[in-house]
């Protein structure tokens, strides 16, 4: 699969070889679903807490007496029907998390990266590397290659300074070591701009642990 090469400046300087078994295989929703999920599922704190009867504070008499003034039984405050009474089946502190097979994660990364390249939603550029942290710059770049407001990924090899100031105040803009991404960031995202040595990278690290 060949795709454009572009420069800072929007312009057109060659093109590059993407690896048809990462960037054009088949797509697996089914490992796709099981690893968003997991992925979802690790980012969950699990600190929810609600306190059953037994922790409520309060309740240690009978509220009124039991026959005799015509009003329904009771025998405490806290009994969860009251209100500020305790909560029945409430969520209680758990672990949510979810772990994956390194294998199964690299394939997952595979089939978004498939799925984004036959949408036609990846980019290459040559570099990223600015003189100064200015937003208006890197802002300028996306605009050159045709990306305005479209929720962006960038890969890079390397975050260097000046691009993480630059980039932090693009709402739509998310930067992340190609080391770093996962299929989740691939899916989220409307574009997937590449540097062209994240690109080497990235194919890198999916040709030497798909197998």
């Amino acid at each position: 699969m060949q795709k454009t090469l572009f420069a800072k400046t929007g312009k057109k300087v060659g093109t590059v070889t993407l690896n048809d078994t990462i960037f054009n295989s088949e797509v697996n929703k089914t490992l796709l679903w099981e690893n968003v999920t997991a992925l979802l599922k690790n980012r969950r704190q699990g600190t929810a807490h609600t306190k059953t009867r037994a922790e409520v504070k309060g309740g240690g008499s009978k509220p009124w007496r039991q026959k005799g003034i015509g009003w329904a039984r009771h025998g405490s405050i806290r009994s969860p029907i009251w209100r500020g009474g305790g909560v029945v089946f409430g969520p209680k502190p758990r672990d949510y998390s979810m772990s994956i097979p390194k294998k199964k994660k690299i394939k997952a990364l595979i089939s978004s990266l498939s799925a984004k390249a036959k949408e036609n939603k990846i980019f290459v550029i040559e570099d990223l590397d600015l003189e100064a942290p200015k937003t208006k710059v890197f802002a300028d770049i996306l605009k050159n290659i045709n990306i305005t407001k479209e929720k962006t990924l960038i890969g890079v090899d390397k975050i260097n300074q000046n691009l993480k100031l630059a980039g932090r105040n693009i709402p739509f803009v998310y930067i992340k070591k190609v080391d770093d991404i996962n299929c989740l960031d691939i899916l989220s995202a409307q574009c997937f701009v590449m540097t062209k040595k994240g690109l080497e990278k990235l194919e890198q690290r999916c040709a030497t642990k798909k197998s």
